[in-house]
């Protein structure tokens, strides 16, 4: 379904090394997400470029930038149809991968791709601030990853009670304004993470996105995440106090 000469070149872009079937594994992803998405709807995008493009690479520039160690624990919340989080674990099979979305029907899908293409992932119906202050979650992962899921501040309030000390927080975004970064950079201080690193980069087709990588530095103070409602109604980084 996609093209392999497309593939391949931004495989080669990005600088990875991947399985020898990768390109069948991802060609069928992209097969199944289409026949998929025709009963549930997973994406906008359909057309074989636009998901090679705004999908796969999109999703794979993390392990361009990110040091992801043998075997580690990743989590991706609100993972949709599976980006990046399935796209990493295809192209990194060692990965220990726990996908959270609250949308039972996407994990559905989830649950049907995993089979058919073969790979382990722990699959949970879950909110994100619930899973949050869940024991058998919360601190648990060395990185939590997320992509188009909200603003970056309640991001930030969601994903890094995931985190281990010492682990990383890791959101995809597309192009950041200065208040939403101001916000996001503060809400990060006060769930114990600081900004290690923003990396800035264009997709093959021009898209422009940015790369966060927020370090956890002490443990997320046991209020966070609030509720759904307390963190609609005062996101953090907007006020002077958490």
């Amino acid at each position: 379904m996609i093209s392999k000469e497309l593939f391949d070149a931004c495989v080669r872009e990005i600088g990875l090394a991947l399985p020898e079937n990768a390109f069948t594994q991802f060609d069928r992803y992209a097969e199944l997400l289409c026949e998929y998405n025709e009963k549930v709807n997973l994406t906008a995008i359909t057309d074989p470029d636009g998901i090679t493009v705004k999908h796969f690479a999109d999703s794979l520039y993390f392990l361009k930038h990110v040091a992801v160690p043998e075997g580690a624990c990743l989590c991706d919340v609100g993972t949709g149809a599976g980006f990046p989080g399935v796209c990493l674990k295809l192209a990194r099979p060692d990965l220990r991968l726990t996908l959270f979305d609250s949308v039972n029907k996407k994990l559905d899908f989830l649950r049907f791709l995993s089979k058919e293409l073969g790979f382990d992932a722990e699959i949970v119906h879950v909110r994100a601030e619930e899973a949050g202050q869940t024991p058998r979650y919360r601190a648990r992962f060395d990185f939590a990853t997320a992509r188009a899921v909200a603003a970056l501040n309640k991001l930030c309030e969601y994903c890094v009670p995931l985190v281990k000390q010492g682990g990383c927080f890791v959101p995809l975004k597309a192009e950041l304004s200065d208040e939403e970064r101001t916000a996001g950079y503060a809400a990060a201080h006060i769930v114990g993470a600081r900004l290690k690193e923003a990396v800035r980069y264009t997709l093959p087709n021009g898209d422009y996105r940015e790369l966060l990588i927020f370090e956890k530095k002490s443990q997320t103070p046991t209020k966070y995440p609030r509720v759904s409602a307390q963190i609609a109604k005062s996101p953090l980084g907007t006020q002077k106090k958490g």
